[in-house]
């Protein structure tokens, strides 16, 4: 059974102690293979016998549709970005995550608090206010982060989207005129935040630069560790 807590208080109304389900965190760069990963994950935990829920950035109903047509005009200050931001995962904090642990579910989250924390680092944000900002976040049972580099990035989303994503390239920043070189520059600045919060938080770091499958048999024995028993013992059913 798993022993939640939170970073600093838990929000109001939930008691950590009376969560049951397992919280797994799947952090990494756009382009890394992520969502690939854990939608993996998940068809092979529910395969398993367990009950998995899915959450990840912009996806709250009350926020996520505003934040995405927000972004769009290419605009948002990184005050506003990361109010945005942690508006959405506070909603999905509450409705979604604690009432699946609380049901026993393994809660699988394609990208948590440390993204967020770490494009706000890039931006200038205050270690201590962003700690503050998500002092009442769950700490996960483990966080795996897809390393992938800089160069792989690039190829991989030019594949899949035939163009560069404005925010993932740090184009607000002003780092250079040409995107492709923002692009490595900013990815570069977001690695090194992560090697930072790696230090403090404790996460484990996955090599991203590996074929699919040779990834995702690398993350079922992790997640097997956390969850007992290589990933056979059965969680809530559905």
């Amino acid at each position: 059974m798993s022993t939640h807590r939170c970073y600093v208080q838990p929000p109001p109304g939930v008691n950590p102690a009376k969560l049951t389900g397992t919280l797994i965190v799947l952090e990494g760069p756009d382009s890394s293979g992520r969502s690939t990963q854990v939608s993996m994950l998940k068809a092979w935990l529910e395969q398993q016998g367990y009950a998995v829920v899915e959450v990840g950035l912009k996806r709250s109903p009350l926020i996520g549709p505003e934040l995405e047509q927000a972004k769009k005009g290419n605009v948002l200050s990184p005050r506003t970005m990361s109010l945005f931001y942690a508006t959405d995962f506070y909603d999905q904090l509450e409705n979604r995550i604690v009432p699946a642990l609380r049901a026993g579910y393994v809660v699988l989250a394609d990208r948590y608090i440390f993204t967020l924390m770490a494009r706000d680092l890039v931006r200038g944000a205050d270690p201590a206010w962003l700690e503050s900002l998500y002092s009442r976040a769950l700490v996960p049972d483990a966080v795996f982060y897809l390393q992938v580099s800089p160069r792989n990035l690039v190829e991989r989303s030019l594949k899949a989207h035939a163009s560069l994503d404005y925010w993932e390239s740090g184009m607000d920043l002003g780092l250079s005129h040409d995107w492709l070189d923002s692009f490595v520059i900013y990815q570069r600045r977001i690695r090194a935040e992560f090697a930072k919060l790696q230090q403090r938080y404790g996460f484990e770091v996955v090599g991203g630069n590996r074929a699919a499958r040779a990834i995702q048999q690398d993350l079922r024995g992790r997640v097997g560790r956390v969850l007992g028993n290589g990933g056979e013992q059965k969680g809530a059913q559905r």
